[in-house]
């Protein structure tokens, strides 16, 4: 059942020019925030205006979408004093920053048969993009009593759904799957599960994941936390963006074993073919999309501070104008989480993984009132409940793959957020 909070019509929004507001999470005065943020830009927000649990099942993109149109569409955003928004000598609605007027951040989860699909509409929304920043309220500014982040405080970690043995047999056991015929590739994730000594607050957990590692995007959606490399989708009027990561190495522990690293993984007939498998799965959900699509025949490099990536960018104009959900719905789930062919994928990792995935791969974001918005894919992650914490990490699987190669490679993921609870 979906559930919608402190909801009224028409929304009383009101996004008004502010000064630079530096740390955009250091602003944040909530211990369990919404958060979205690339090299010290982009959107931070507390409160709820409105909520909603997404209903499981194949239409829950156009659920979300028809739910969002009769929250956010209610505001007209040439009314709710945006003075000094539009551009330098023009005020067309069109050339507002994306994220300007009322905002939902979103997480859906990997499987669309599962439960836990969320959309939350804050109460203040503070942006900074393109050297302008602004502030967005709804309704009353929350009543908050203001808190100072609190470290998490000793760490303790234990297995998740399977024991690095288990989960080695898991990937042993794809392996077989693949090359018997069954399928190309698939993907198969670990969980750790994390107890801190005090209650979790995102804060300083955000902090380090956006200072650490600026060119990821640092989430933070109903519990859902972490900093992901791969952007599904950005839109902004017709335009769209994506990013497609696949095949993986860890840094090198010099400059010369990381060149060497790097010219590997681009010589790799292994992750070269799982590279290719995400980006035609890519392509084939875009093109019906996009009058215009634009991907590179080869694939760069994109480095890390923990890893380095096959990444190919691409770019594309939609033909009819449909919001960054349609073009999500379109996408997920991608080869690079899921597999190929798409179903068969699905199925082994049902079989093999032994949990449920919850938010972890699934798409998460932010999305305005004009349908643009920021979504990628919810990896480098945790569920954040109380003091206890759900790491995620996951590996590409193909006729090649070494278990305890992937095991090495899932681990080196999980150190992600691992340093963001640690410090």
């Amino acid at each position: 059942m979906s559930v919608a909070i402190g909801l009224t019509r028409p929304l009383a929004v009101r996004t008004l020019p502010v000064g630079d507001p530096g740390d955009l999470v250091a602003a944040l005065p909530t211990a369990a925030p919404s958060a979205w943020i690339r090299r010290g830009e982009g959107l931070v927000g507390w409160g709820e205006a409105a909520r909603t649990e997404v209903p499981p099942g194949p239409g829950r993109f156009a659920w979300a979408r028809e739910w969002l149109s009769s929250v956010l569409a209610d505001t007209d955003l040439a009314d709710t004093g945006r003075a000094g928004m539009g551009p330098p000598g023009g005020k067309a609605d069109d050339a507002w920053p994306p994220g300007v007027g009322p905002v939902a951040f979103g997480s859906f989860t990997f499987d669309p048969d599962r439960p836990g699909s969320v959309l939350v509409v804050p109460k203040v929304v503070l942006a900074r993009r393109g050297g302008r920043a602004w502030l967005t309220t709804i309704g009353d500014p929350p009543e908050l009593e203001e808190s100072p982040p609190v470290e998490p405080g000793g760490i303790s970690y234990g297995d998740g759904s399977l024991t690095a043995p288990e989960w080695e047999h898991a990937v042993a056991r794809a392996v077989h799957a693949i090359r018997s015929g069954r399928l190309e590739k698939t993907v198969l994730a670990r969980d750790l599960m994390a107890v801190a000594e005090n209650p979790i607050d995102a804060r300083p957990l955000l902090s380090r994941l956006a200072d650490r590692y600026p060119d990821c995007y640092t989430f933070s959606v109903a519990g859902l936390l972490g900093a992901t490399p791969e952007l599904l989708v950005r839109r902004v009027g017709s335009e769209i963006e994506s990013l497609v990561l696949a095949g993986t190495t860890a840094r090198g522990d010099g400059a010369a074993d990381d060149v060497a690293r790097g010219a590997a993984l681009i010589a790799s007939a292994k992750d070269r073919h799982e590279h290719d498998c995400a980006v035609s799965s890519v392509r084939e959900a875009l093109a019906p999309l996009c009058a215009d699509l634009n991907v590179p025949d080869e694939p760069e490099l994109l480095a890390l501070a923990n890893v380095q990536h096959l990444a190919t960018f691409v770019t594309g104009k939609l033909a009819d104008g449909a919001s960054v959900l349609d073009v999500v719905a379109a996408m997920h789930p991608t080869a690079a989480v899921g597999g190929t062919p798409t179903a068969t994928a699905l199925d082994v990792i049902r079989e093999l993984e032994g949990m449920d995935r919850a938010g972890y791969a699934g798409p998460v974001g932010w999305i305005d009132s004009r349908g643009d918005g920021e979504w990628g894919i919810a990896l480098r992650c945790g569920i954040i409940e109380g003091n206890k914490a759900r790491l995620f990490a996951g590996c590409g699987i193909m006729g090649d793959s070494d278990p305890a190669a992937e095991l090495a490679e899932a681990q080196a993921k999980l150190r992600v957020m691992r340093y963001a609870l640690e410090g």
